[in-house]
């Protein structure tokens, strides 16, 4: 049996704006790229029209952000920022991590063009490693390169978007 896969943690705020986003693609960019298109074609041969092919470009990479959309927007996992005692997607941690010192908060790489502070998704190496901590633990984890990274949590921050 397939193991059920849990969606990208979203404040409900941000699930409206990526709802929002997703809206003005589908009703707004599809119909101007669709005249950009259509007149390109009137232009006459396609094989050497450059705006017909950037059009065409352009139409595929929409697409394609709809789709990623219209996943994460049926899979993600809407609540209210969680209390800020344990680590948990929607928490901003400052960690040091291998030595340094962060400040991020956890939660779906969607959120990142939209707030001010590194976004870490909790699905990675890092966010799988702390979830659950509290203010003071340590961990450790292994990076992709095969070295084990050191992680103490130093605070935890309820996230308000």
């Amino acid at each position: 049996m397939a193991e059920e896969t849990k969606g990208a943690w979203l404040s409900p705020e941000s699930y409206r704006k990526l709802e929002a986003e997703l809206e003005e693609m589908v009703t707004v960019r599809r119909a101007e790229i669709a005249e950009k298109i259509d007149a390109a074609r009137q232009e006459g041969d396609l094989r050497e029209n450059g705006g017909y092919h950037a059009a065409r470009e352009e139409q595929s990479r929409l697409e394609g952000r709809i789709a990623e959309l219209k996943q994460l927007l049926e899979t993600a996992e809407v609540s209210e920022p969680p209390a800020a005692d344990k680590v948990a997607p929607g928490t901003i941690v400052t960690a040091k991590i291998a030595g340094d010192t962060e400040r991020f908060l956890l939660g779906s790489r969607e959120v990142a063009e939209m707030v001010d502070i590194e976004v870490y998704p909790e699905a990675a190496p890092l966010g799988q490693a702390i979830l659950g901590l509290a203010k003071g633990d340590k961990t450790s984890f292994d990076a992709p390169s095969g070295a084990k990274i050191k992680v103490e949590i130093l605070d935890i921050e309820v996230f308000e978007d």
